[in-house]
């Protein structure tokens, strides 16, 4: 059975296992930074149409230890590439260390395509590979002396689901905008609502969690292109999550005070087919209200990572803190901020603070839960 490893966003990993458990594979462990299992042929495809908060699918092909350069080449040139990689295909190869004695990632890379080239060259019985065909990436990872090496089946990186064609200044990563919502434990019962909600992420995200939409039915992956998997794995993998959608009316808004923002969200909610479930106006965070009894506000307000920005991000907090004040206790409110001083502009300590990254801004998930 193929081996797998799921890299994520620092803070996600438990999402993810339990992503992965949900879909039925085995022997899963969650490590720091990544998600370990164990399935068949046909999870490389499942995995990628349905993981929502994973970075991307790698196919294992290789676990040793390595404290020096000839261990790491001789373990590589073990692998049997051949039977993933064709005599025309291009292979390039990337990968990082951590802890490790090999601890200078381009010399890691050099030995690492020099001995799968080797190998492959002997197989093919050519000096000179032309990597002229498609491309199959080789990927590893060393930490703390063990070497993990395989084949990245995902391509460009699950966060690109395929709806956003274009975005505003310093968008949210669908995969971490999909982890702020589950952190709420939304399923689509109560209203959702984004009060800054730029191109339209989180919003878009809610709406496909609502209808249990596999976040990647309409992108394609690198895999799909590789002559050992049976094609017909993928449309059995869509058609198994197009099966599980919910049909239903759900209550999911995004507002932002940019009226271009506001026309990408709602275009991007077009890409996305969430067009008749999410709807986006044009409002001030500050001014906020809703009818509803019940309710969940989720949103990535600017962090004001520079001198000026950071007062003006301050007042913003302040004044959006006044207008979540005027909600009901029963409402729940997660805000995704770096600013090390957000609870005190908002007005209040949150009930739970999630560690997360976005991208390599650490920042904190403020969660204000008061009607538990």
């Amino acid at each position: 059975m193929p081996d797998f490893a799921i890299p994520c966003l620092l803070g996600l990993e438990k999402l993810v296992g339990d992503e992965v458990k949900k879909l039925g594979l085995t022997d899963v462990r969650v490590e720091n930074g990544r998600v370990l299992c164990r399935g068949s042929d046909a999870d490389i495809a499942r995995l990628n149409v349905n993981l929502r908060c994973g970075a991307r699918v790698l196919l294992v092909l290789a676990s040793f230890r390595a404290a020096d350069f000839e261990t790491l080449f001789q373990g590589v040139r073990a692998v049997p590439w051949e039977d993933w990689i064709g005599r025309e295909d291009e292979f390039p190869v990337t990968g990082y260390s951590i802890n490790s004695t090999l601890h200078s990632v381009p010399a890691c890379q050099s030995i690492v395509k020099k001995a799968a080239a080797e190998r492959l060259g002997n197989a093919y019985g050519l000096e000179t590979l032309p990597e002229t065909g498609k491309r199959c990436r080789i990927r590893f990872s060393i930490m703390k002396d063990e070497v993990m090496v395989g084949l990245d089946t995902s391509g460009e990186g699950l966060f690109k689901r395929g709806y956003r064609a274009v975005g505003v200044q310093a968008p949210l990563r669908e995969t971490l905008a999909a982890a702020m919502v589950l952190l709420t434990k939304y399923r689509g019962r109560d209203p959702l609502c984004d009060p800054f909600c730029g191109s339209g992420t989180i919003a878009i995200e809610a709406a496909l969690i609502a209808k249990n939409r596999a976040p990647g039915l309409n992108r394609s992956f690198a895999a799909q292109s590789w002559a050992r998997l049976d094609k017909k794995i993928w449309l059995d993998a869509a058609e198994e999550a197009m099966d599980k959608e919910f049909r239903g009316d759900y209550e999911i808004w995004g507002g932002d005070v940019d009226p271009q923002a506001v026309e990408i969200a709602r275009h991007n909610a077009e890409l996305a087919e969430v067009d008749d479930t999410v709807r986006f106006e044009v409002a001030d965070a500050t001014r906020f209200h809703w009818g509803g009894l019940y309710g969940r506000v989720v949103t990535n307000p600017p962090y004001g990572e520079r001198l000026m920005e950071h007062k003006e991000a301050e007042a913003l907090y302040r004044a959006f803190g006044r207008a979540m004040d005027k909600l009901p206790d029963t409402w729940r409110i997660a805000v995704l901020s770096s600013h090390t001083e957000f609870e005190r502009c908002f007005g209040r300590e949150a009930d739970r603070k999630r560690k997360l990254y976005n991208g390599m801004i650490k920042c904190d998930l403020f969660l204000y839960e008061k009607h538990k």
